[in-house]
């Protein structure tokens, strides 16, 4: 029988007359590729792209052992588990906490929610920088295909040193300040020095454990999760660089991963400079559609939103603005409307903001920015996670000479965003370098593996997401040509994923959703 999601998914493809509506399969669909409107061709398929192992089936929990109860209202932020349209329930696990050469290192605890009532668990994970994955489940469960949900319960995952796991919290707070509001395409030292100090903080802080936190070790807690759920195999939806450990569980468990999608992933590149670059030059192609979207909804920032943007960030190099007791440089500035650009949805919102700061206030804007330093209880500032996760995951480091030329270039080939990802290229240089080679992302035992690239992301651009699908031996991808960080708002993309996950079907390598 078809699924009433079925209907849903032939509205998305309308156009398309050889649309197959049947049950559950675990082999590739035999629909057509989704085609854009103006008839642009299809991306290639990924290279490499391997069949021999078959998308697995859904199994129910056998026996969960995860202590499910009610959520501390703290706990979820701005979130209220009492109104959401699911049911949302907490738990907190343990998990090993092991180093590089260095087992037994005890245990920490990682934060879950439960968003839903559906059977089947399907983990959900985010980027460490941004929104904890407990919170975000919660979000995405409102956004998500109601036949989706009819299947799986989302188990919102805090990942090492987030939100309501054992949080990292190692960087003192002027040092924290530097880190973010420093233009290190200007000078390098006062950054360089600020992430020397904090890698010494880190490194008195953490001890043992302070190379630990990082996305191969992540893949690691989603085993004990997985044992702990009580499932075979286990399903993920990683959204950013929340892929990362995603697709590091699925090569190096092949054999317990399940149906797994992978929204937005980090380009695997060693080439920093150009994963910069790439990166920056998306931000800006998407601060082009704010300001095209601005238009279309006759915004408070006029014709040019670009414009004022840059005027804003500009104008903060002589005159910080201040929200309250903040101060907001000009690179800050830059970031506060990187943030906001990532999140589509609240583009309105980013637009007021920066209209109410070129009238003298800043509050809003400061909001954006506000979750890399603010040290609350329920929340630590995301800054600490990020240092840690990024530099321990990151190979390569590039000697001060080099840095000062890339900096430079990258301000240089990129001005609103080019400082904001030149800092990323000074904080790790400090940081103790990685010994272990940087692990496969893929492997060709593992099921396929649905990527999904968006053709305007500020945080993980489709470059790096293509380059990222090339390495996974059993990849295929769904390309949307919007904007914004991950696709998984667009109807076409939640149709796709909901036939992939729901009933086996996996897409053409190289389908086409349109904006």
């Amino acid at each position: 029988m078809p699924r009433r999601g079925r209907a849903r998914r032939q509205l998305v493809v309308f156009a398309l007359a050889a649309l197959v509506a049947s049950g559950c399969t675990a082999g590739p669909s035999s629909r057509p590729a989704v085609l854009e409107d103006d008839g642009a061709p299809a991306p290639p398929p990924s290279a490499g792209t391997s069949r021999a192992v078959p998308l697995p089936g859904l199994a129910e929990p056998k026996a969960s052992s995860l202590p499910w109860g009610d959520c501390d209202p703290d706990r979820l932020g701005d979130l209220d588990a009492g109104g959401s349209a699911h049911t949302v329930s907490c738990a907190r696990i343990t998990v090993p906490l092991d180093a590089p050469g260095l087992p037994g290192l005890g245990l920490t605890r990682m934060g879950l929610t439960k968003v839903g009532d559906g059977r089947i668990p399907l983990v959900v994970l985010n980027d460490v920088s941004g929104e904890p994955g407990t919170r975000y489940a919660v979000r995405l469960a409102e956004t998500l295909p109601g036949e989706l949900l009819e299947t799986f319960s989302l188990i919102g995952v805090d990942r090492r040193g987030t939100g309501t796991s054992d949080p990292v919290r190692c960087v003192p707070d002027a040092e924290r300040e530097t880190l973010l509001d420093h233009d290190p395409t200007t000078t390098i030292d006062p950054l360089l020095d600020a992430a020397r100090t904090a890698g010494q903080q880190c490194a008195i802080t953490l001890e043992d454990v302070q190379t630990a936190y990082d996305s191969w070790r992540t893949a690691g807690d989603l085993e004990e999760l997985r044992a702990q759920l009580g499932v075979e195999r286990l399903n993920i939806l990683g959204h950013g660089d929340g892929s990362t450990p995603a697709a590091y569980y699925a090569a190096r468990y092949p054999d317990h991963a399940g149906r797994i999608v992978l929204d937005g992933v980090p380009d695997p590149s060693t080439d920093l400079p150009t994963v910069m670059s790439d990166v920056a030059a998306a931000a800006e192609a998407t601060l082009d559609e704010f300001a095209a979207d601005c238009v279309r909804r006759n915004c408070p920032l006029g014709d040019d939103a670009r414009a004022a943007v840059t005027e804003l960030a500009d104008d903060a190099k002589a005159n910080p603005l201040r929200a309250g007791e903040h101060r907001l440089s000009s690179v800050l500035v830059r970031r506060a409307v990187l943030a906001g650009l990532s999140e589509s949805q609240r583009w309105p919102e980013l637009a007021d903001a920066v209209a109410a700061a070129r009238k003298g206030d800043s509050t809003r804007l400061f909001e954006f920015v506000q979750p890399w330093l603010a040290d609350e209880a329920t929340s630590p500032p995301r800054t600490d996670a990020e240092l840690v996760t990024r530099c321990n995951d990151t190979v390569d480091r590039l000697p001060n000479d080099r840095l000062r030329e890339t900096t430079r270039a990258l301000g240089t080939q990129h001005p609103v965003f080019g400082p904001v990802l030149a800092q990323h290229l000074v904080w790790c240089s400090p940081w103790p370098s990685r010994q272990e080679d940087k692990p496969a992302l893929g492997s060709p035992e593992a099921p396929p593996l649905l990527v999904v690239s968006t053709a305007t992301d500020p945080l993980t651009p489709e470059k790096g997401t293509v380059r990222a699908a090339e390495q996974i031996p059993s990849a295929v991808r769904v390309a949307w040509q919007g904007a914004g960080h991950g696709a998984l708002g667009s109807p076409c993309v939640g149709a796709e994923v909901t036939a992939f996950l729901v009933d086996g079907e996996v897409p053409r390598d190289g389908t086409l959703c349109p904006a």
